[in-house]
């Protein structure tokens, strides 16, 4: 978003303006309503800045700039205000001018839902006109019992206290007459209570003191376009079942006041312009269509909309304007301006005039191959003319060679004609000139030709020379050029017909991932502290840009793929490979012998060196990871064994350290050597109940899961002091993680 869109600069811009004389906030007003030209807060304090000097013609000149784009309560009665202030001394006249005013406030934002102040406002004027003779009284009457008849269909924030007023009028007036008035009025005015409700709980979701902002993505826009899309939804059903006409209106203003917020959404205008469309109001669409690229004036998709709409009913000129705006002076236009604009030719002048603007549009320093594709289709589908078709790709040939998506192009237009020979000499012309790594999908695309149209010899030739070409730019060399299962399954494969089930699939997928990464090395990189990788992909090593912003890159080649035949619960002793076992082990006392990455194993001596011996005894009791991540319950139960010393523990007590046979699955027993921890668990103290715990729980054989472990830890905090009195506790297999549990 640029910097003109900021929001709190132009708060503070706003709250200056209103310390400054008119004539220095002027320029300040209108930087800001140019930025934001439907923010009626800034039309009010702009307009309420003139009528505090008295200047009455700028004040109305504001008012026709922002009045009918800002469909907001208070800057409509700041009109009001400044029409009955300029009439109040006129008399008869000055009268009839506000009334007026007040019938055309109230038929543009008389149907919000915050308009019941500005109808009782009304009511009360009409209330006060002077009536001369008893004429005057009863039409005065009559104006007073229309306002409330109409407010009370109205669903406002205000429409309990409208009806009550408007029963007090009646029996003011004749409680005779008010008894059927009321009685006709009384469901009307129960419909609009109900829609009140549920209106208001759509509008209570908007945001009223937002500016228009373009959109950018964020999650407060989002839940804003929601909520508007939502109260227009709740609107176009016609919830109080009233006329179409009025129905209409209503929606329209919502609209209205919707893009007072929403004015750089380009769907919202679009919606808007075709609602009216397909309500009959072509004309009104037209100039909700012209307001929008007033709104986005780069918006091409509301141009070609704009463009479509005109062109639908019958206005030629109008819509070939908008297709030249959008071509500008030729030089800047866009290849899709280009074929968009041939295309409304062809549609409206004939093939002749397509033809005389393709010839200009291909001198085009912009003309991309796209151009000469789309001509030459409509050349053979439209004018059933595939010669001349033919000659326009030949001519685009000579021009976009070196473009695949070209290339695909042509091919697929001679396999409409049934033309293989062509299309072999097609695909021969663009290999020998493209490079291999552009070159993968007409490959891919050759051999499916060779697949329908060739024999199996070609098949196979075409095939190996495809192998033959990538294996010269790609790092498995030879491994390349050797036949595969998957050339066989791509072969006698048809649309969604494959030549083996959906597991072979995944194999062969799996398999074809391994060989290609089997061979892959890692090479450190020069960054410092060897945080810095480089991963030598098939294509081509990916370096680093920034070497100061110490990014680490992932080794792919050791990533593993994911089986989802595997069951998240599978124990990790049964599924891992033999040869991860041993590591584990291994890692415990040689904690620097293997690094993840292929870091620096000097660098890591140092850490290791500065860092406190319970970090060091931490990792150094870490197992070793294969896959792209660890067992959790093995991670867990190997540091709940782990002897980690800390400055707190007594310096005489002694943890066993597991061995490679608590790790297979020995079920021993593990007395603590320590007779004042022993004497502490027997007379109940809390501080050695809890080494009791801590230790008891460490010393048992490798666990599988540990939901087990706290259960232990549990039972031991409950009833550990009873049953080491009585014997000892031997759990079972650590495989299983079974507690076998005998106490004797």
């Amino acid at each position: 978003m640029s910097d003109k869109y900021n929001v709190e600069a132009a708060e503070i811009l706003a709250s200056e303006a209103q310390h400054l004389p008119i004539s220095e906030a002027a320029p300040i007003y209108e930087q800001l309503l140019a930025t934001f030209p439907t923010a009626a807060k800034y039309w009010k304090q702009y307009v309420e800045a003139h009528m505090a000097v008295n200047n009455d013609d700028a004040t109305k000149q504001l008012f026709s700039r922002c009045l009918l784009n800002c469909l907001h309560i208070p800057l409509w009665r700041c009109y009001i205000r400044f029409i009955r202030k300029v009439n109040e001394k006129k008399g008869v006249e000055g009268h009839e001018e506000t009334r007026k005013a007040f019938d055309f406030m109230l038929n543009y934002v008389g149907a919000d839902i915050a308009s019941g102040p500005v109808w009782m406002e009304y009511i009360t004027f009409l209330k006060s006109l002077p009536a001369v003779n008893a004429q005057e009284e009863s039409q005065r009457m009559t104006a007073v019992r229309k306002a409330y008849q109409r407010a009370i269909v109205t669903p406002t924030h205000h429409l309990e206290q409208l009806w009550k007023d408007y029963e007090n009028f009646e029996n003011s007036v004749s409680r005779a007459l008010a008894k059927g008035l009321l009685s006709e009025y009384q469901p009307k005015y129960n419909s609009a209570r109900a829609v009140y409700r549920e209106r208001k709980k759509y509008v209570d979701e908007i945001d009223w003191n937002v500016l228009a902002l373009p959109p950018t993505g964020s999650q407060k826009e989002e839940l804003q376009w929601m909520a508007w899309k939502r109260v227009l939804a709740f609107e176009k059903g016609n919830p109080q079942r009233i006329d179409s006409a009025s129905s209409n209106k209503r929606i329209a203003f919502t609209y209205e006041q919707c893009l007072m917020y929403l004015y750089h959404y380009p769907d919202i205008w679009y919606d808007y312009a075709t609602w009216h469309a397909k309500s009959g109001s072509i004309d009104t669409a037209i100039k909700v269509f012209q307001r929008a690229l007033k709104a986005l004036p780069d918006s091409e998709v509301l141009r070609y909309a704009y463009a479509e709409l005109e062109e639908s009913r019958g206005a030629i000129q109008p819509a070939k304007k908008i297709y030249e705006s959008l071509l500008g002076d030729g030089v800047n236009a866009t290849a899709l301006a280009h074929i968009q604009f041939i295309r409304f030719l062809r549609r409206t002048e004939g093939v002749e005039a397509a033809r005389k603007y393709f010839i200009d549009a291909r001198k085009s320093p912009n003309c991309t191959y796209h151009v000469y594709v789309a001509y030459a289709m409509m050349a053979f589908c439209l004018d059933k003319d595939p010669k001349i078709a033919h000659n326009i790709f030949e001519a685009g040939l000579k021009r976009f060679m070196h473009e695949p998506g070209y290339i695909l192009e042509y091919a697929d237009f001679l396999s409409r004609l049934n033309d293989d020979r062509n299309i072999r000499a097609l695909f021969e012309r663009a290999l020998s000139s493209l490079p291999p790594e552009e070159s993968v999908e007409v490959w891919k695309r050759f051999t499916q030709f060779e697949q329908t149209y060739g024999d199996l010899a070609s098949m196979l030739k075409v095939e190996q020379r495809r192998k033959e070409a990538f294996s010269r730019t790609g790092e498995e060399g030879t491994s390349a050029l050797e036949g595969s299962l998957q050339d066989v399954v791509a072969r006698y494969s048809f649309m969604d017909l494959w030549p083996c089930s959906s597991n072979d699939l995944d194999h062969l997928a799996r398999q074809e991932w391994l060989a290609n990464n089997v061979n892959k090395k890692v090479e450190k990189s020069g960054l410092p502290n060897g945080t810095g990788l480089i991963d030598k992909g098939s294509t081509g090593p990916t370096t680093i840009s920034n070497p100061s912003a110490k990014i680490v890159l992932p080794d792919t080649s050791r990533m593993v793929l994911y089986d989802p035949r595997q069951k998240p619960g599978s124990g990790f002793l049964s599924s891992a490979p033999a040869a991860v076992v041993p590591a584990i082990s291994s890692s415990l006392s040689t904690p620097t012998a293997k690094l993840v990455g292929g870091g620096s194993t000097n660098t890591l001596d140092e850490i290791l060196k500065a860092a406190p011996p319970a970090l060091v005894a931490f990792v150094a009791s870490l197992p070793s990871v294969s896959g792209p991540s660890p067992d959790v319950d093995v991670v867990l139960s190997i540091c709940l064994q782990s002897n980690i010393p800390t400055a707190q523990a007594d310096k005489s007590t002694t943890l066993p350290t597991p061995g490679t046979s608590e790790l297979s699955g020995s079920s021993k027993s593990h007395p603590i050597p320590n007779a004042k921890s022993t004497r502490d668990r027997q007379t109940g103290k809390r501080k050695g109940q809890e080494e009791d715990d801590t230790t008891t729980v460490q010393s048992l054989p490798l666990p599988r899961d540990v939901f087990r472990i706290r259960q232990l830890q549990l039972q031991k905090a409950r009833g550990g002091t009873s049953s080491q009195q009585n014997g000892s506790v031997s759990y079972g297999s650590a495989i299983s993680g079974e507690l076998s549990g005998s106490t004797s």
